[in-house]
């Protein structure tokens, strides 16, 4: 039985933070035992918002890389993808934004609160950001895509595109469905969602003492003056981490007891979250730190994923090119550029 095959990805944007440990590379680590995975690292996706900055762009792909190797990827069960190596990917955007509105464009919520949280004026880019990962998803003719809450609304119209491609030119592109994240979502260390331009991370390839240091200035219950008095557990960061990191829940229930009746301070639950914390961190930060001395091997490793990929993207863009009444020039063009040749770490 053919397993399902998978797309996901992330932009290259820094290095991995805890939330995107905890809140993909965990769960994408158990996914390549049952489907077919296929790993973006999404370059395209990061001008939608960095374009002002591309001498960061390789550097963080290193970095991301050995995270996701760290993490758990494994690139002999695994194809792990350039995106902007494959033209493909922008082919079929182009091809796919004729089939989507600007008006249904402007209604997902997470161009919105891009938007608002970063003081944006948006690119064309940023407001075409779903129908390239439509692209992103379609090429490779995927049935599942994990995502976390905030991404359904950009499943769904990759899911719209799909469907309305099928109903106008035959039916080609299977249908969609999302894999919902059940992995606790982060918060940062000011209690915003995590985000790498947010300046709020805890990072992968932090160190014990960066780690610490961050615990210790994390956001906690701003009603709490004193140590002695009574502080809440909801809602407050320090204690979210706890559940989620600390092997002991004991420990953690009877921390929250003492919090609420005021008989312990923050200083003492923040102190054992850093330990907490550093002792979790500690077997991938020595795997992370093999990954990141070796370079070549990281794009040895892009190479060959992205070669692989580039056979089926191609086959897809030939397909959807013939139903959309275009001539079929694809050609070998690309079969004797290497077109990761000027990356470096």
């Amino acid at each position: 039985m053919l397993k399902k095959r998978i797309l996901t990805g992330h932009r290259p944007t820094g290095p991995r933070h805890i939330g995107h440990l905890v809140g993909t590379l965990e769960a994408w680590a158990k996914l390549q035992d049952s489907y077919e995975c296929f790993f973006l690292v999404a370059d395209l996706h990061v001008l939608t918002t960095d374009y002002a900055h591309p001498e960061r762009i390789q550097d963080n792909i290193c970095n991301m890389l050995a995270d996701w190797l760290a993490a758990g990827i494994d690139p002999s069960r695994a194809t792990i993808i350039l995106q902007s190596a494959i033209p493909e990917h922008a082919q079929l955007s182009l091809l796919l934004s004729m089939l989507v509105t600007v008006a249904r464009l402007e209604r997902v919520p997470t161009y919105k609160e891009q938007v608002k949280e970063l003081n944006l004026q948006p690119s064309l880019g940023l407001l075409t950001y779903p129908v390239l990962q439509a692209a992103d998803i379609l090429v490779y003719k995927a049935n599942t895509v994990p995502v976390g809450e905030d991404q359904l609304p950009h499943i769904e119209l990759a899911r719209e595109t799909a469907r309305r491609f099928n109903q106008t030119y035959g039916q080609f592109f299977p249908e969609l469905e999302p894999l919902l994240s059940k992995s606790a979502r982060l918060p940062g260390v000011d209690n915003r969602t995590m985000h790498t331009s947010y300046g709020n991370a805890i990072y992968l390839r932090d160190t014990p003492e960066e780690t610490a240091r961050k615990v210790m200035s994390m956001y906690t219950d701003p009603t709490r003056i004193h140590s002695n008095d009574s502080g809440h557990v909801e809602g407050n960061p320090v204690f979210v981490y706890h559940d989620v990191f600390n092997p002991n829940p004991e420990e953690v229930e009877e921390f929250k007891v003492r919090y609420q009746t005021g008989k312990i301070g923050d200083v003492e639950i923040k102190k054992r979250l850093a330990e907490v914390l550093n002792t979790y961190l500690a077997p991938l930060r020595k795997r992370r730190a093999k990954f990141i001395a070796q370079p070549k091997m990281l794009m040895g490793i892009l190479h060959t994923g992205t070669d692989q990929a580039r056979l089926i993207a191609r086959q897809t863009i030939e397909e959807v090119q013939t139903r959309m009444g275009l001539q079929n020039n694809s050609s070998a063009e690309y079969d004797s550029v290497d077109p990761i040749a000027g990356t470096f770490c």
